[in-house]
């Protein structure tokens, strides 16, 4: 519903699995020639595969270990990806910053390319995973200058965030500078994102490397609610006054600035520890010969990417969420504009925690089976009805507003409908999940994995952008007060209000596209969804990959 708490499928949130989702171009591609194609019949793709490499004895020991002897890395591994939600929650927060200052939905839309980077970083990754300096480490080569850039350009902007937010200058927010900043922020956030997954998988001994996935979905998840919620909250003049002081001020306890400050110092003093302190193990550092490879892999997926099978799968899951993305993209902000304070929002992703952890783990059972897209299926018309209910709570919004905010059984109402958002959400999240790891191949699985997910992320990244573009195209204003005067354009609005008019809004874009994106939902569901379940009865040879020496 909002950016802060509805976004789950467009990059910005962890994906299952995903200290799986980083390209070893070594371990999953072994030497040789793939060839992706039809006519692989499927016990040949069986012979193809290559039984695993056997651990050095090094490696072996380390493997016996219990995960108390490994206490240090699981803590630091956690430490590390903390770090790297704090951008993620920061960039969450910034677009209901923006509508709090009345930013328009074309400049929502620009900032929304913020979200795109973890859903493109298929594109250099291979250059991560291979490009590096032995003396210093493979994974510390990376993600220890992209720390330290981060840190320094936190520090750097905490020094220019008011002027670009518009605080106290007398003009708006610069929202392409504001952009820029956040999109290199995120860039590096998922560049640090390769490195750590890379370097997960060889810190932890075999038997315990299960716990880097849970320090993934913990250390992101903690460190997105510091950097969204819990800044939202301490921002906010109005809840720290409520809540935490005795004596009201103009302000909340931190500012933008001040966080930006913090983390950034916090980043340093990290980097600086593990650069120190943290020695890869050499052991299990790859030879030059395994490191070669960086276009044979960009060929390898180029390859798959034309696979029959796997390209209908690109083209319909790049489609298959147009018709949430009003709801999912404009509604918070919508509330925000109605005078739901933003922190508020923010807070409603708090009890929602348990059921997130909980859904995935009953959702599996039923996509567990050999056509996990039936869950998509029947999932969807739910979700394209929910975004009928959003706008009629947008609509509700200002009605039960009074002096001193809102109702408590209004957040009841917003509360619940957010968690039945949420189940759709992850019935269709988990069930493409499912259906990505089945018709993987495992001759190259992370990398075909990470294609389709990085497909499916970008499936919701630019549907959303687009629904935030046409908001304001769409809505029709007219204005009062001044005869002959409009609202059509900025230029135009500036002259009416120098008339002494008033631009009102008669007709909001929001409810038309909220209309508009339902009716396309549901053609795409009678029209495309039984080609999308089809895929299913695919034979295993239409996703295979055949290798040759």
């Amino acid at each position: 519903m909002s950016p802060a708490i509805a976004a789950k499928e467009g990059g910005r949130q962890r994906r299952a699995g995903s200290h799986h989702h980083y390209l070893d171009v070594r371990s999953e591609a072994p030497p040789g020639l793939v060839l992706c194609g039809d006519g692989l019949p499927g016990g040949e793709a069986e012979a193809l595969l290559l039984p695993p490499p056997s651990l050095p004895p090094e490696a072996s020991s380390r493997g016996a270990r219990g995960c108390r002897a490994e206490l240090g890395s699981v803590l630091l591994l956690l430490v590390l990806y903390v770090l790297q939600g704090i951008p993620l929650g920061l960039a969450g927060s910034v677009p209901l910053i923006l509508q709090s200052k009345s930013a328009s939905y074309t400049d929502q839309a620009f900032f929304s390319f913020v979200f795109w980077p973890f859903s493109l970083k298929l594109l250099w990754a291979p250059l991560v995973d291979a490009v590096y300096l032995r003396s210093f480490g493979r994974r510390k080569s990376w993600l220890v200058p992209t720390q330290y850039i981060l840190g320094l350009f936190m520090i750097y902007m905490s020094t220019q965030v008011d002027l670009l937010l518009g605080d106290g200058e007398g003009w708006g927010p610069n929202v392409v500078a504001l952009t820029g900043t956040f999109f290199f922020f995120e860039f590096l956030a998922a560049t640090q994102d390769i490195a750590v997954d890379g370097w997960a998988l060889t810190m932890l001994s075999r038997e315990n490397v299960g716990y880097a996935s849970t320090c993934n979905s913990v250390g992101q998840t903690a460190g997105y609610f510091l950097g969204n919620v819990l800044f939202l909250a301490l921002e906010s003049a109005s809840f720290c006054n409520k809540y935490l002081r005795f004596q009201p001020q103009p302000q909340g306890i931190v500012t933008l600035s001040d966080f930006l400050f913090f983390w950034g110092t916090v980043f340093l003093i990290t980097t600086t520890l593990v650069a120190l302190l943290k020695k890869e193990n050499k052991e299990l550092t790859p030879t030059k010969e395994e490191t070669k490879g960086i276009t044979d892999t960009y060929r390898l997926l180029f390859s798959i990417i034309k696979m029959p099978a796997v390209l209908t799968f690109c083209l319909l899951i790049l489609t298959a969420k147009v018709g949430f993305s009003a709801a999912d993209a404009v509604t918070g902000l919508k509330l925000v504009e109605e005078g739901v304070p933003k922190e508020h929002l923010a807070l409603l992703a708090v009890p929602m925690v348990p059921l997130q952890i909980i859904l995935p783990l009953i959702i599996s059972k039923y996509t567990a089976g050999p056509q996990p897209l039936n869950t998509f299926y029947k999932a969807m018309p739910f979700r394209l009805l929910l975004g009928l209910e959003f706008a009629f709570l947008v609509w509700w919004t200002p009605k039960v507003k009074h002096e001193g905010g809102f109702p408590v059984y209004y957040y009841v109402v917003v509360l619940l409908s957010y968690a039945l958002h949420q189940i759709t959400l992850y019935s269709m999240y988990v069930a493409v999940m499912a259906f990505n790891a089945k018709v993987s191949d495992p001759l190259i699985g992370g990398t075909y994995m990470t294609l389709l997910n990085t497909v499916s992320n970008l499936g919701g990244n630019w549907p959303s952008t687009v629904a935030l573009w046409l908001v304001d195209p769409l809505t029709v204003k007219e204005c009062a007060g001044a005869q002959e005067q409009t609202c059509g354009t900025t230029v135009a609005a500036e002259l009416c209000t120098k008339a002494g008019g008033s631009c009102v809004t008669t007709l909001d874009g929001y409810y038309v596209e909220s209309v508009i994106c339902v009716i396309l939902g549901f053609g795409w569901w009678f029209l495309l969804g039984p080609k999308f379940k089809k895929l299913q009865d695919e034979g295993q040879s239409s996703w295979k990959c055949k290798r040759t020496n």
